[in-house]
């Protein structure tokens, strides 16, 4: 039987949880992770509405985009909307798990089913996350070289955009003296020892290296293994907030809004009325966007699609691109079909279910 840490597990190496903003509250907000799985609801937001909506299914975990809980709760009374939430969760034996901006920094993640929904190919991330990215080095003897790769790429070390298996090694001379109480598995005892070794540096992802260590030391034949990590500014290409891509081909203002609105479903877009150019590169951001509004300029995108922009934020379009808010909950309903996909690949013993409930706070008045 399937229990909820196996699916908060395999959410998590689909959206680690290193890569969530600090502000934000990402995973098991409320529930027994050793309960066994039920049945699934999947929603944008986690209200009232969907837990009694989950109980009328007979499920026992919701995976909401958005936590319930943003800030600490110091007392849970009933007196708002969270409170009554938790509380309703709670007495129905209900999980809730949020996967909000470690989903957001995915490259397959959020912005990628928007993408996706805009029909945008050639993808890049728009702003990388810093201080995700370190470099192992390490010295093994030569005939357990490969031994060594094949156990810290299977961890998840040496991966580079779509390439895998990637190192770098040369050989060299190491030296060291076992005292009296080492085991040796080369050399002897209080005696000097000199060994042909293979320098190796692979790259690893920051919230892997304790499971890379793990694996480096497991498959080294050393009782004592020399490693140092190094911490690079390099950018990882596949974490990081927002994306650029192209069109498949140019469309005026006008073309574009409408295209905007057919393929988002929207029953309003607000955007600045003094761009003037044609569309081919669109830069995106589920949710609330605005902070990337210069790298959206610095990507020379012509179109900016995100949400929850602030009046003076339009003018700091400067003319140079189109600015389209399209709503915070319209730009990310995507995301409840993303979860239902990669779910449904790796679970069958239980019910997924698409949230029925529209949890969407602004309607509009036509």
């Amino acid at each position: 039987m399937t229990k909820i840490k196996d699916v908060t597990n395999y959410l998590e190496i689909i959206a680690p949880l290193a890569h969530q903003e600090s502000y934000d509250n990402c995973g098991l907000i409320t529930g027994d992770i050793e309960s066994s799985v039920t049945g699934v609801i999947i929603s944008l937001d986690c209200t009232e509405a969907v837990v009694a909506e989950a109980v009328d299914k007979g499920c026992n975990l919701i995976i909401a985009h958005h936590p319930i809980i943003f800030n600490g709760l110091k007392k849970i009374t009933g007196a708002n909307y969270v409170e009554r939430t938790i509380i309703k969760a709670i007495q129905n034996h209900i999980a809730i798990y949020a996967i909000h901006t470690n989903l957001d920094n995915s490259l397959a993640g959020v912005n990628q089913q928007f993408a996706k929904m805009l029909g945008l190919n050639h993808l890049s991330i728009l702003n990388h996350k810093p201080n995700t990215l370190n470099k192992l080095v390490s010295f093994v003897p030569k005939n357990n070289v490969s031994k060594v790769l094949e156990a810290i790429y299977k961890a998840g070390a040496g991966k580079i955009g779509d390439y895998s298996m990637c190192s770098f090694t040369i050989e060299g001379e190491g030296s060291f003296t076992p005292n009296e109480n080492a085991n040796p598995t080369i050399g002897s005892k209080e005696k000097p020892e000199k060994v042909t070794e293979t320098r190796i540096e692979v790259l690893l992802p920051q919230d892997k290296v304790n499971q890379i260590i793990r694996a480096l030391k497991a498959a080294h034949p050393y009782e004592e293994v020399a490693y140092y990590i190094t911490s690079l500014k390099n950018n990882n290409q596949a974490i990081g907030a927002g994306l650029v891509g192209q069109l498949p081909k140019e469309l005026s203002v006008a073309e574009f809004l409408q295209h905007l609105k057919e393929r988002m479903q929207l029953e309003v877009i607000k955007f600045t009325k003094e761009f003037s150019g044609t569309i081919k590169t669109v830069a995106i951001c589920g949710g609330s966007g605005s902070f990337l509004l210069k790298a959206a300029l610095s990507a020379k995108a012509d179109a900016y699609v995100s949400a929850d922009f602030k009046y003076h934020e339009y003018f700091d379009a400067e003319s140079k691109l189109l600015i389209c808010d399209i709503g915070h909950y319209e730009s990310e309903v995507g995301t409840k079909d993303l979860l239902y996909d990669i779910l449904s690949k790796k679970f069958s013993s239980f019910a997924l279910n698409l949230s029925e409930i529209d949890t969407n706070p602004i309607n509009y008045f036509k």
